[in-house]
């Protein structure tokens, strides 16, 4: 660790001076570092969401210098390349640990290969990737099927509920294609669909992002004017779904008997939340971006000579702000719904 952290201390200080001469502005914690830090590479996925931005924030407290880490930072600004290339320069820079919340399942057995290779441990946090296992030391994350199974599960709960005998014309926007977050609960959102007999209108990625959220919805109301649920993959979508349907002269709400439409949605965010108070989003199914911590203890335990498990599922929460469905059943299991309350709201940390 020492040798490579010297390293990493090197490599930082001329980036300084090539970034420096030429204007640039240095990727976040490249530059010359005690010997006694662990440098740690870390490749997110982007800014696209305020999910991402509280994990980001979350691991950058948490591998601070005071906590004895020289963080180095990169945004692959949702591209696959860009995360492989920084891979590869934290390989050439010896980092002691990479950490890499990838864009994609697939396309990383080479990336991979090299940094186990060059002896780095590699830690895959919140999404999965398609490779052999033995090319990273461990992974924590979501489990993103069992998300998408509780959210369809309490909207068959809650129409059950309401007594509600009509159809069930559902839109399925998906997030980013080929993401483990979207291929976890688009199958639960294929499964339930097809148990229950609901309609599935169309089912379009609005790739994480308010703008495109927005975008799909509007054409896809153009297309279909009998849409009554709206199964959103992220926070940021559901904004963009609820500015397109109210844009349309629609209402969103939790009545489908008099024309509300439902929207569900993922990550349980401030905003979202904020969202499921008031009642435009009926269900909120949590997605932790507080990896921080974790992160930084399992890196502390490889450094102590300790094995991690392979895989680790972070726990998660549901919040609606209707009392009408207290708890869920999936797979055998029940899950209690949180009954989302302003002070529960305000005690949330992102």
């Amino acid at each position: 660790m020492k040798t490579r952290a010297l390293a990493a201390g090197l490599w930082g200080l001329l980036a300084i001076i090539l970034l420096s001469a030429c204007g640039a502005p240095a990727e976040t914690g490249e530059g010359v570092s005690d010997d006694s830090l662990i440098t740690v590479g870390f490749s997110q996925v982007g800014a696209e969401s305020d999910w991402r931005t509280s994990c980001t924030n979350s691991v950058m407290e948490a591998f601070s210098e005071e906590n004895g880490f020289n963080l180095i930072f990169s945004d692959a600004q949702q591209k696959q390349e860009n995360q492989i290339k920084a891979v590869r320069d934290f390989i050439s820079q010896d980092v002691d640990y990479i950490i890499i919340d990838p864009i994609t399942e697939s396309g990383w057995d080479q990336s991979l290969k090299e940094a186990s290779d060059a002896g780095i441990p590699v830690i895959l946090v919140d999404r999965a990737v398609d490779a052999d296992e033995s090319l990273y030391t461990a992974a924590i994350g979501s489990d993103f099927e069992l998300e998408g199974k509780k959210a369809c599960a309490y909207l068959k709960a809650y129409l059950d509920k309401m007594s509600y005998k009509g159809e069930v014309n559902i839109v399925d926007i998906q997030g980013t294609i080929g993401a483990s977050a979207t291929i976890g609960r688009s199958k639960a959102f294929d499964d339930a669909a097809k148990k229950y007999g609901w309609n599935v209108l169309a089912q379009e990625t609005g790739e994480f992002t308010q703008a495109k959220g927005q975008e799909v919805m509007e054409s896809i109301l153009k297309r279909h004017d009998n849409v009554n649920v709206v199964y959103c993959e992220n926070d940021n979508e559901a904004f963009g779904v609820r500015d397109a349907i109210e844009s349309a002269g629609k209402k969103v709400g939790n009545n489908i008997e008099k024309g509300e439409i439902i929207l569900l949605s993922f990550d349980t965010t401030r905003a979202g939340l904020t969202e499921t108070l008031n009642g435009t989003i009926l269900v909120n199914t949590e997605c932790n971006p507080l990896y921080g911590e974790r992160l930084a203890s399992m890196v502390k335990t490889l450094e102590e000579g300790g094995t991690l498990e392979k895989h680790t599922y972070i726990d998660e929460d549901q919040y609606s702000a209707n009392e009408l469905v207290k708890s869920v059943t999936v797979d055998g299991k029940t899950y209690p719904v949180t009954i989302l309350t302003q002070e529960i709201l305000d005690e949330r940390p992102y």
